[in-house]
């Protein structure tokens, strides 16, 4: 992978996964240009592929709390 000089900006509330909508928490700057951004869920599931295409990829699944990716036993 590529390093980018400039530093991205870190991912907001806004930031929403491209594949379910959810809040994004990694970005994946493709070789070919262009980006994608994708929440935990997705960021974990399509990571080999996109080792394979991305330039870099920026993840912040680092500020989720542990255990706030799966349901409580109040929201089941």
């Amino acid at each position: 992978m590529t390093t980018v000089l400039t530093p991205a900006s870190p991912l907001t509330a806004a930031d929403r996964c491209d594949r379910c909508g959810a809040q994004a928490y990694l970005r994946v700057v493709l070789l070919s240009g262009g980006e994608l951004l994708f929440c935990a869920h997705h960021g974990r599931k399509f990571e080999p592929e996109l080792k394979k295409i991305a330039a870099e990829i920026q993840d912040e699944t680092g500020r989720l709390a542990p255990g706030s990716t799966s349901a409580s036993d109040q929201e089941r």
